[in-house]
């Protein structure tokens, strides 16, 4: 549930402000942590049947083929964003611990320490499922705690900030505005376990006495109460000390202790080549069913090998090309993953509870909807216009 998004919640605050950035925090939160709840929920709610997979859910809610088209081009935008930005996250994390460590040595490209990094997943998206990489995925969650931890601590350990200026980065008022608008897709990439909380909760064993949704709702209590141990000192702490000067990821800003911040790097990459695998294995299942069931290729280790690895090597090569973190975030919070986790499951109890008309639990997925749909439609454009700006002044496979 704890992704690099985390570490761009100082630069997004930087956008939004102490009051709004604050209360869209907290709000995010509490949404995402709603329409959580209404997957787990709704994962068994035909008797004698279990939706293992989110287009599965959707099916049931629009019909066979709307449920389709709703649902998988929104879950496939979301996974293979989420791992383009971890190529270029895990990138450019490993080039902040080589420079740390070795701060005389000759500077080395960011294209080459992304290269580097995907080599890792050339080995392990051969892996067959969500079980074989349990180990992988466990690293991943204790590092995300741990370099979350630093980042605020090493922050709090410099001692009063200087004078940190807390106004608008943008010198323009059409500047603070499209970056308040990308601020608002940062905020949402940080929430995006949505996406795979069916195939995870497949994986638990369901019985009519014990159904899968009572300890899947418990772990889901832990990874929220771990995502605000993790989110809100980083966002708070990071924003305090560097104000408006921080950068789009927090970990970059810091220097000092150099042996922490080398190490913190270094957690990022562990966590972020398992979150890589999360994301990946439903697009893997994707990819080959249609090419198994619509296109007739027979299921062997062959298949397997050649599809996967192009797709790492795909996600590698758009990582090499837009290797804007901060902007990626933006775009992609608001394009893909607000619909999943904002507003999709919210749409779909409607559709399949059919709660009374203005009861509690209509007005309530109303203004879920409401909000997600804003989020949608604003945060892309602040994150597009990001990207845009960056790319002007950067050489490709520099």
């Amino acid at each position: 549930m704890v992704g690099a998004g985390v570490l761009s919640l100082p630069y997004a605050m930087a956008s939004l402000g102490w009051g709004p950035g604050v209360a869209i925090l907290v709000l995010s939160w509490v949404i995402t942590l709603y329409t959580l709840w209404q997957m787990v929920e709704m994962h068994e709610m035909v008797p004698g049947k279990r939706f293992d997979r989110y287009h599965e859910l959707g099916q049931h809610a629009f019909g066979e083929k709307l449920g389709l088209w709703i649902v998988v081009p929104q879950q496939l935008i979301v996974e293979v964003g989420v791992n383009i930005v971890y190529m270029v996250t895990g990138g450019k994390s490993l080039k902040k611990f080589h420079d740390v460590v070795c701060p005389n040595c000759k500077n080395i490209r960011t294209t080459y320490f992304i290269m580097i990094f995907a080599t890792s997943h050339f080995v392990l998206s051969h892996l067959p499922n969500f079980n074989s990489i349990t180990i992988v995925s466990l690293a991943a969650a204790v590092m995300s705690l741990s370099y979350s931890t630093i980042a605020w601590a090493a922050t709090l350990h410099k001692g009063i900030p200087p004078k940190a200026d807390y106004g608008s980065k943008a010198s323009t008022t059409t500047g603070a505005v499209f970056n308040f608008l990308s601020a608002l897709g940062d905020v949402a990439f940080a929430y995006a376990g949505h996406n795979v909380v069916l195939e995870i909760q497949a994986t638990i064993p369901s019985t009519p006495e014990v159904p899968s949704k009572i300890p899947m709702w418990k772990g889901v209590i832990v990874a929220y109460t771990v995502v605000a141990i993790c989110y809100f000192p980083v966002a708070l702490v990071g924003y305090w000390y560097f104000g408006n000067a921080v950068e789009d990821n927090i970990l970059i800003s810091l220097e000092k202790p150099v042996w922490l911040i080398a190490m913190a790097n270094l957690f990022v990459v562990v966590h972020v080549i398992g979150s890589y695998q999360i994301y990946a294995m439903p697009v893997f299942d994707m990819l080959e069913t249609l090419l198994v069931k619509k296109l007739d290729f027979k299921p062997c280790f062959r298949l397997r090998f050649i599809t996967r690895s192009i797709y790492v090597a795909f996600t590698m090569f758009v990582g090499i090309c837009v290797p804007f973190f901060g902007g990626l975030l933006g775009f992609f919070g608001g394009f893909a993953f607000a619909p999943t986790t904002y507003y999709l499951p919210c749409i779909m109890w409607l559709a399949i509870r059919k709660p009374r008309r203005f009861s509690l639990s209509w007005c309530i997925n109303w203004v879920c909807i409401v909000l997600g749909v804003l989020l949608t439609v604003l945060a892309p454009i602040g994150g597009l216009r990001s990207i845009i700006i960056n790319a002007k002044s950067y050489e490709f496979f520099s």
